[in-house]
């Protein structure tokens, strides 16, 4: 394994960043997520929504008040384009984009009303023209979520969901669609019990989730699914519980964030056909600090949130 050297500064791009002019009327970048078609979507929302949690360190710390308005930024090379999103009724973990300029948001968690009761929903389709779609549940404790390029849904669980009595949680990672009908399951066919979502990307056609295992085995691993087809593929990660993941080809760029650090660990892997090892690693520097949720994969490029600026990273 080699040190990377600073020519591969070439392979990162500085995208966008939260302007000053609506960090001084008191708008703050939350949720954000990269469409298939590569445009970054982040939502701003006033501080008069919101309340602060300080012992949360970064962007996550801040928490509406529901229902609440929002203005949604939409990022595609050098065009900026800017919708309002009205009465949003639900508490975001996650933000991703579905066909049909269509926005959806999911909250992390969920409940049961009563024993034997239904799942309360904990993701709402919005469009910038209609009012919200009926909600519906996606599971519970959903570390990691991606939408595909034809509008499907992915998810990986954390502990809570997976041991939380949640039939789709419980198996680890789950496809649905854009109505929060079921997809896909694993049937089975993982190479161990998954405990925690870590990350999730897209490659073209193809869906990868990065979860580990809680077994005495243990590891990490990247899931490769293709949606057209329900086959899966899983290989174990060269980077244990990595916060950022993208693939193309046979080569990968992954992160591990030094929590609310201006640093991330930058990995690059290449497959040999059955396994991925780790070509080259380095500390990067990068403009602001790393939290939760800070890093998705689109078609080859990473997507990593540093502060209130956005950096794709090419495999």
């Amino acid at each position: 394994m080699r040190s990377e050297t600073a020519g591969s500064d070439a392979a990162i791009h500085d995208v966008w960043r939260l302007p000053t002019a609506d960090a001084v009327r008191g708008r703050r970048a939350l949720w954000w997520s990269v469409g298939p078609a590569g445009e970054l979507a982040v939502l701003l929302v006033h501080r008069r929504y919101l309340d602060r949690k300080r012992h949360v360190k970064g962007w996550i710390g801040w928490r509406p008040q529901i229902p609440f308005t929002g203005e949604l930024v939409t990022v595609t090379g050098r065009e900026e384009r800017r919708v309002p999103v009205q009465d949003i009724r639900i508490l975001p973990s996650h933000l991703a984009l579905l066909p049909d300029s269509r926005l959806l948001l999911v909250s992390g968690r969920t409940f049961r009303k009563g024993t034997n009761g239904p799942w309360e929903p904990n993701a709402m389709v919005l469009s910038p023209s209609d009012a919200p779609d009926a909600g519906f549940c996606v599971g519970d404790d959903i570390p990691a979520l991606v939408t595909d390029v034809h509008g499907g849904i992915w998810t990986a669980y954390g502990d809570e969901g997976i041991y939380g009595g949640h039939p789709e949680s419980a198996a680890g990672l789950a496809g649905w669609d854009d109505r929060g009908q079921v997809s896909w399951t694993p049937e089975g066919r993982l190479p161990d019990h998954p405990l925690e979502g870590c990350t999730a990307a897209t490659e073209d056609e193809q869906v990868w989730l990065v979860w580990y295992s809680g077994s005495s085995r243990g590891g990490t691993f990247l899931t490769r699914i293709t949606p057209s087809t329900g086959d899966v593929a899983s290989y174990p990660s060269p980077v244990p519980a990595p916060d950022g993941f993208a693939v193309r080809g046979n080569r990968a760029v992954l992160t591990r964030r030094n929590h609310n650090k201006r640093s991330v660990e930058l990995f690059r892997a290449e497959f040999d056909g059955s396994t991925w090892a780790v070509t080259s690693r380095r500390r990067l520097r990068v403009p602001g600090r790393v939290v939760m949720r800070c890093g998705q994969g689109r078609d080859g490029a990473l997507w990593l949130r540093a502060g209130d600026r956005w950096l794709r990273i090419e495999a």
